[in-house]
């Protein structure tokens, strides 16, 4: 039976304004991302950036820079609790966002997003390691489902929010945006969210404890395969969004309806991360994923047919499949994820950082490589949707020892000791 974990100090918030911030702690590295998709063409016009695809590095290097960072706050964590991190990773978010704002050129745009990625990869290590220390089982399922509805309505809302901007002032104004919203949840955080590490969980910051911890993390079969498959498959989404404004923008002629067409097919994915965290406890992350990874491959296999077929081209085609997509998403991502943190708990800090780096610059890289092989079709993403879940469905293969479907009931095999 999954157990709710008192944490070490008393709450100062419930459980519901924990969703909640922890939510729109992880929204921020979303918006840094959705936020801008209008503006990539007038950023690049701005810079005398003449080639389309190369505008798409606003985004990716961001992503894949997030990705490395993610290494290091989580095992800081371990040691010097979540809190203080967490509060480091909002002081950046908000310099280095101001900073974009005053950028001169395109190459200084590039380097501040690159360190604007690294430095608040917490913000999205961090949510996880939170919940992990106060959840278990397919309890933790259920509230990663509901922090993941939570942050996906603000991305959903992004670009339209983006295009507005961009119709009553110029795009740096996204950025200072941006800042605002960083500022405002440091304060939040701060007042309001207690320490969550137990005390008798916390690591020495010793190069041999870390390296002990890191390879734990690293080198389970039970979570291995779930956290390289949903970099696979989370890296072809990546794909989508790098490329979205010119595939559906352009290639499908959305043109100014484009900020409202990708927030409702991204709207999809929150639609079933709420229908996630009420049906995964009575069925089980693993039976709902797996079933959800299957579908998914199919509808990809589709997104293959439809782009080679008389309808290449038609808008009314690709978003349906594209929508199913993503609503597929929400069945996978926080499923594997909370299967990849079970077992974890007295290093959930290092385990979500690996996790994280894993999974991050994975997606990162497939999400450029889709995007700057755009070629003016949905060719390129199609395939990759159809070549990552099947690849995907392999690796999750590989961690259940060839079983699906499986539930697991109380502390799974292999549950990590104490490291100290």
């Amino acid at each position: 039976m999954a157990t709710t974990v008192t944490p070490p100090a008393q709450r100062t918030l419930g459980p519901t304004e924990l969703v909640v911030l922890t939510a729109m702690l992880m929204a921020l590295q979303a918006l840094a991302i959705d936020g801008m998709l209008p503006a990539l063409a007038k950023i690049a016009s701005d810079f005398g950036v003449l080639d389309a695809n190369r505008r798409q590095l606003i985004v990716g290097l961001f992503l894949l820079s997030s990705g490395a960072g993610a290494l290091v706050p989580g095992v800081l964590a371990d040691r010097f609790g979540r809190k203080r991190l967490l509060m480091i990773s909002l002081s950046a978010y908000v310099v280095l966002g101001l900073g974009c704002a005053l950028a001169q050129n395109f190459e200084q745009m590039l380097v501040l997003r690159v360190l604007q990625g690294f430095a608040t990869a917490g913000l999205m290590v961090l949510p996880g390691a939170i919940i992990r220390d106060q959840f278990e089982g397919d309890q933790m399922a259920r509230v990663f489902s509901l922090i993941t509805a939570v942050f996906i309505t603000v991305p959903v809302i992004a670009p339209s929010i983006g295009q507005l901007v961009l119709e009553v002032a110029g795009w740096r104004w996204i950025f200072f945006g941006l800042a605002l919203m960083g500022t405002v949840m440091a304060v939040w955080a701060g007042l309001r969210l207690p320490e969550t590490l137990h005390p008798e969980f916390r690591q020495q910051i010793q190069p041999k404890i870390l390296a002990r911890n890191m390879a734990i993390a690293a080198s389970s079969r039970q979570a291995i395969g779930y956290v390289i498959g949903s970099g696979l498959v989370i890296g072809t989404i990546f794909g989508y969004v790098n490329s979205a404004q010119q595939l559906v923008g352009e290639h499908f002629g959305a043109g100014e309806m484009f900020p409202y067409i990708f927030g409702g097919t991204a709207a999809t994915m929150a639609i079933s991360s709420i229908t996630n965290s009420r049906i995964v406890e009575r069925f089980g992350a693993r039976r709902v994923s797996h079933t959800g990874l299957l579908i998914f491959i199919v509808v990809s296999a589709l997104q293959v047919w439809v782009a080679h077929g008389p309808h290449a081209s038609s808008l009314l085609w690709f978003l349906p499949l594209m929508a199913c997509n993503l609503m597929l998403l929400g069945f996978l991502g926080a499923n594997f994820g909370s299967i990849a943190m079970q077992p974890f708990a007295e290093i959930a800090g290092a385990a979500s950082s690996i996790q994280a780096f894993v999974r991050m610059v994975l997606a990162s890289l497939i999400g450029i490589l889709i995007g700057q092989n755009y070629d003016g079709s949905a060719r390129p993403l199609a395939y990759a949707l159809l070549i990552a879940s099947l690849l995907s469905l392999a690796l999750v293969l590989y961690s259940e020892k060839g079983r699906l479907f499986r539930r697991l009931h109380g502390r799974p095999p292999g549950h990590t000791v104490s490291v100290h």
